[in-house]
């Protein structure tokens, strides 16, 4: 028996092997040296985390002062209740996907907010889960990008164990699944989860309530609904590359106009029919492309633009 309580021989393998690898009482049950396989070395007195008796957590010079609560998972699910403002932390972003004869165009704004102050211009919204799936990110950056990370790890274990790569709707469930083990604990996401398998290219969206739906189209976060303006107009399924392109392109600069909280550059990703993605554009600065395409709809703002051009 090691200084933890727990037998020096449990191998650290079994723990990743389970079949519920992941989940929230996964890590709750399972015993410290089967997560931490040097735990029975000895921590010394400078490394050590110091639990203080007046609730701080001090490691590395960092102090974290915690609510004096036995269950700080129970506080944080009864906060949403108790201090509904306290919980509602304002995010804002422009995060869009449509399904076309070509594969699926993903496009994204690249401005990260904290409330009114934009905290960066330089964000990688779409996150590269493996080599044929692509994930947005939209709410809780963190929350996003930890957890499509992770998703992209059981992908992997998924493929060394049975062969074969998952297929997007797996990988999607299990991101699902693991939304629906943490509802109601905090997490923040609203996801477009795309890819492209044996069946060709498929969207769909996730959010932290454990809502999944396939469609083919999906505008997700504050400029959505300025995003979603431009698609209804112009979107249809027959479009080409360069024109899906240049749509997604479009709506994704409608919305940083309109909405405080998008902006940045665009980045613009292709998801083919042929198990793969590519990069399309990297960044596209947004500042004069929106005046570039009022311009090109020749208005002239004084009410007489569909009279005859001899009246004009």
């Amino acid at each position: 028996i090691n200084d933890f309580g727990y037998g020096g021989d449990i191998p650290a393998c079994d723990f990743m092997d389970d079949d519920n690898f992941g989940f929230a009482d996964c890590f709750s049950k399972t015993p410290l040296h089967a997560i931490v396989p040097n735990a029975s070395e000895k921590v010394s007195p400078e490394s050590a985390v110091d639990r203080t008796d007046n609730m701080e957590i001090k490691s590395d010079g960092f102090c974290f002062k915690l609510h004096p609560s036995e269950d700080q998972a129970m506080l944080q699910r009864q906060l949403k209740d108790m201090a509904p403002k306290m919980m509602d932390v304002n995010k804002g972003t422009t995060t869009l996907a449509f399904q076309f004869q070509g594969g699926v165009l993903v496009a994204v704004d690249a401005r990260a907010t904290q409330g009114p102050f934009i905290s960066s211009g330089a964000v990688r919204k779409v996150i590269e889960v493996n080599e044929f799936i692509l994930g947005t990110m939209a709410g809780g950056a963190a929350d996003c990008f930890f957890w499509e990370k992770y998703v992209a790890m059981q992908c992997r274990l998924y493929q060394l164990r049975h062969g074969v790569r998952p297929s997007v709707a797996q990988a999607s469930m299990m991101l699902c699944s693991i939304m629906k083990q943490y509802k109601g604990y905090g997490l923040s996401m609203g996801t477009m989860f795309t890819g492209s398998d044996s069946t060709g290219a498929s969207l769909y969206y996730i959010d932290n309530d454990a809502t999944r739906l396939r469609g083919n189209l999906f505008a997700v976060g504050s400029g959505g609904t300025f995003a979603y303006g431009v698609l209804d107009s112009e979107y249809r399924y027959d479009l080409t590359i360069d024109e899906a392109v240049k749509l997604g392109i479009k709506a994704i600069v409608s919305a940083t106009f309109k909405d405080s909280a998008s902006g940045g550059v665009v980045r613009v990703y292709h998801v083919t029919n042929e198990g793969n993605w590519r990069i399309v554009h990297d960044q596209i600065d947004v500042s004069e492309l929106h005046y570039q395409f009022e311009a090109a709809k020749k208005h002239r703002g004084d009410g007489r633009e569909n009279q005859p051009a001899k009246f004009v």
